[in-house]
């Protein structure tokens, strides 16, 4: 097996290397798709941002090492500040500041909002700035607690995703969910990926304690 240009070993044989080699599978998508990319959160977007409890922010380094963070809370809890600018409260965490890291070597962000049961997603890409704005941060207070920081993004993409992700997973059928027996805990995953020396259940403790004591 030959290596590729990265060290990696190459495993495969036919890598597509050009948008051309797609096209010639794939094809030109219909005008429907081609043309739904807008500039703007307009008034489809904020109700359905309006709506959404949860998202997923994907962001990169100036190395392009990616990492994509779930953000989650009531419905609402990203502001739409107008046509052009979003806001998201960042909460309590780990410490990591994995995205945050990223964002203040390279502001390129994309964000996709969910919302449970709906079975188009909506995707926005733009550049985004970490704030400690105090008059921006008070209004997005949970529970008493003022958010740290938000983390605005300047729009520049923004569309809507069709549902067929979502009818093949079944996300939102419990009756086609799989089981989750045999599945690892949170708790397990910590002590062997990170070789500590507590027990499992000391870090279950941790974790259930932080998961009433430390939303906000």
């Amino acid at each position: 097996m030959a290596a590729d240009g990265n060290g990696a070993t190459r495993r495969f044989r036919d890598v597509v290397t050009s948008v051309e080699q797609l096209r010639d599978v794939l094809g030109t998508p219909g005008h429907r798709a081609a043309q739904k990319v807008v500039p703007i959160l307009d008034d489809y977007c904020r109700r359905f941002i309006a709506a959404s409890p949860f998202l997923l922010l994907a962001t990169a380094n100036a190395k392009g090492e990616m990492d994509v963070s779930p953000k989650g809370d009531p419905a609402g809890f990203v502001h739409v500040l107008d046509e052009k600018t979003l806001a998201i409260p960042d909460r309590l965490g780990n410490r990591r500041i994995d995205s945050f890291r990223n964002i203040v070597e390279n502001p390129n962000v994309g964000v996709i909002f969910i919302i449970p049961g709906t079975e188009h997603t909506l995707r926005v890409s733009g550049k985004a700035l970490i704030v400690r704005d105090i008059e921006l941060r008070e209004t997005m207070t949970m529970n008493s607690r003022v958010p740290d920081h938000a983390l605005v993004v300047s729009v520049e993409r923004v569309l809507f995703h069709c549902p067929k992700c979502m009818i093949r997973s079944h996300l939102w059928d419990p009756e086609a969910w799989p089981d989750r027996a045999g599945i690892p805990t949170l708790a397990e995953t910590l002590v062997a990926h990170s070789k500590l020396a507590e027990s499992i259940a000391d870090v279950q403790a941790v974790i259930d304690h932080d998961a009433v004591e430390r939303l906000y």
